[in-house]
């Protein structure tokens, strides 16, 4: 089989798509296919204008010149190829290949449904929902899907304007290497030398950027909560962005700033050492794609406490502690909501087996399986490449 894979280009400041498509080609690779990777070049994008301008340079490499070069492409003799769109966000180069055999990997609607007015907590302007429609109207193109979580599918299927020939669900697959620690002292040692902190008796921990699902303020709400019901002054580590200007006044103005710590280009190893030295992980999100961070920590063997929505409930399935989302607005709310998760991670924190969670989280894992996904792909893939050129062949001897 010979696959070209759409993906995003090289100039989009993003981590988890790029990996995405790389294992996606990868994958394909070690199972003997022929594969392309067709995506814009930085012509547009490299020439010296103002800052501001940058992204509109970009949009012309990605929707003016790469769409030529595509349909140039397109007209060479392509046998037996699949043609893979790694997120419905490339939805504006559907239109091209949607003639041939095809299929779009969906992630997340996020953008999309803020677009559409269903996301309160994320406004989008004007322009965001004239891009978000116009991805919108590209992906409606496609007749093929596979999504990563049924969250996602669902979502899918209501921003379609009819029923796609395909729409499966494959979990993505835990690519980097997480395991339990036999002894979680060493490790924290290890760590408290290297990041000069005080982890003697555990921390709480918390991994994401500032977007704003990642509810990072109500991770110190939370925290905050706790420390005052519980007077237990174990350290809170953020790891990721450096924090934005709400995140660093809710640090100033908190009564227990001096033990939460924000931890910025930490290295994969040291990630994966904090996540099994951890005493918790706190992720209650109000909104995700998929929620990597969930089954990193369970397969480290930590504990979870995490928000009782989809898709995060889908992924933590039975091995996750849950609370509810954070309320939008009424600071009475909020404060009863910090109290019953703060009542909810001293349980977690207090529980007599340990070792049972942890089993648990470990068993929810296999679910998570890279090779067994990268298998369910291929097969999907091989499905619709030879409904493809069945009808392909229909269609001649018509």
């Amino acid at each position: 089989m010979n696959i070209v894979f759409f993906t995003h280009p090289p100039f989009i400041p993003s981590q988890s798509m790029p990996r995405y498509a790389n294992w996606l080609v990868a994958g394909m690779k070690a199972r003997g296919h022929e594969v392309q990777v067709w995506q814009p070049k930085p012509v547009c994008h490299r020439l010296p204008v103002p800052k501001p301008l940058k992204k509109w340079m970009g949009y012309i490499d990605q929707y003016v010149r790469f769409p030529l070069w595509v349909k140039k492409q397109l007209k060479k003799d392509q046998p037996n190829t699949l043609f893979v769109f790694t997120d419905h966000a490339l939805g504006p180069w559907v239109r091209h290949a949607a003639h041939c055999p095809h299929v779009i990997h969906c992630h997340d609607f996020l953008a999309q449904r803020s677009a559409s007015g269903e996301i309160p907590e994320n406004p989008t302007g004007l322009t965001g929902k004239i891009y978000q429609a116009y991805i919108r109207q590209g992906y409606r193109k496609g007749k093929n899907f596979i999504s990563i979580s049924k969250k996602t599918r669902m979502d899918l299927h209501r921003f379609l304007a009819s029923e796609p020939d395909v729409s499966e669900v494959v979990y993505n697959g835990l690519t980097r290497k997480f395991r339990p620690a036999t002894d979680r002292t060493p490790v924290r040692d290890a760590l408290a030398n290297k990041f000069n902190l005080d982890l003697s008796s555990g921390f709480l921990l918390h991994v994401g950027g500032n977007q704003w699902y990642k509810n990072r303020s109500g991770v110190i709400e939370i925290y905050s909560a706790w420390r005052r019901l519980y007077h237990i002054p174990l350290p809170l580590i953020f790891i990721g962005a450096q924090p934005d200007r709400q995140l660093n006044t809710m640090h100033r103005q908190s009564a227990y700033q001096q033990d939460i710590f924000f931890l910025t280009g930490v290295n994969d190893s040291h990630v994966q050492d904090f996540y099994a030295a951890a005493s918790a992980f706190l992720f209650p999100s109000l909104a995700e794609g998929f929620g990597w961070p969930i089954i990193e920590a369970m397969a480290s063997g930590c504990p979870v406490m995490t928000t009782n929505e989809a898709p995060m409930n889908e992924v933590g399935g039975a091995a996750a502690v849950y609370i509810d989302k954070k309320p939008m607005e009424g600071n009475t709310k909020r404060q009863q909501w910090a109290d019953a998760a703060a009542h909810a991670l001293a349980d977690l924190l207090h529980m007599p087996n340990r070792m049972a969670v942890v089993d648990r989280g470990l068993q929810n894992v296999r679910r998570f399986d890279a090779d067994q996904a990268l298998d369910s792909i291929e097969n999907i893939y091989k499905r619709i490449l030879e409904n493809g050129n069945s009808h392909e062949n229909t269609a001649r001897h018509q």
